[in-house]
C-alpha cells in the first residue's frame, strides 16, 4: 500500500478484528482516501482517526 509516496507492507491476512496500525502522514485526508481504496478493494472494514503519537500526526486504523 503507497501513503504519501511511501510504500508500507501490511500483512492484511493477519490483520484481524480490534487490531490497529498507526501510519504518520501530513496530509490525512489525502492518506485516508489512499488507504480506503487499498481497504475497499480488499473488502475491508475500517476506523480511522487522526491521532498524534510520540509528537507525530497520523492515521490510527483499526479493522471493525
Amino acid at each position: 500500500m503507497k501513503v504519501e509516496k511511501v510504500n508500507y507492507e501490511i500483512n492484511w491476512g493477519k490483520f484481524r478484528r480490534g487490531c490497529s496500525f498507526f501510519i504518520p502522514c501530513l496530509n490525512p485526508d489525502t492518506a485516508r482516501d489512499e488507504i480506503l481504496t487499498t481497504t475497499r478493494r480488499l473488502k475491508l472494514k475500517v476506523l480511522m482517526k487522526v491521532t498524534i503519537e510520540d509528537g507525530v500526526q497520523g492515521l490510527r486504523i483499526w479493522r471493525v
